[in-house]
């Protein structure tokens, strides 16, 4: 009988134990960022995306009316993961963007690279290659 309730006590430990929040890591704030991310961007939230770009990027290339009127101006269609890779401490992804442009309906794929940077202050994920650029070859 000792036993039975030694193990219910143990399993009800461990059952505790799985549902405690964990503290955010690298891998887990990569995950975040890069989900909130491709979502702002598949969804054509170019202002929540730019929020997630390096501060000290957005202060160095600021993002001008002009800029976000010319992103207002195309639909995504498409947004695909092609692999990735760790380069000096960054993660890179390379993404491929189905984009349309809302004015002739024109369909094109455009490729790009996103570069994550960790900031150990921030605890937080910062994109340093800054917007895609969706008009590349026009």
């Amino acid at each position: 009988m000792f036993k039975l309730v030694l193990r219910c006590v143990l399993i009800a430990c461990l059952a505790l134990l799985a549902g405690c929040p964990k503290s955010a890591s690298k891998g887990s704030a990569l995950d975040e960022s890069q989900y909130a991310w491709s979502a702002a961007i598949r969804w054509g939230d170019f202002e929540g995306a730019w929020n997630l770009v390096d501060p000290e990027v957005r202060k160095a290339h600021p993002l001008t009316d002009l800029d976000l009127s010319r992103y207002k101006q195309v639909q995504i269609s498409t947004y695909r993961d092609t692999g990735s890779s760790i380069v000096g401490g960054d993660v890179v992804r390379d993404i491929e963007i189905g984009v349309i442009n809302r004015n002739t309906l024109a369909e094109r794929n455009v490729r790009y690279r996103e570069r994550w940077r960790y900031d150990e202050a921030a605890k937080a994920r910062w994109l340093t290659s800054g917007m895609p650029d969706l008009w590349q070859g026009e």
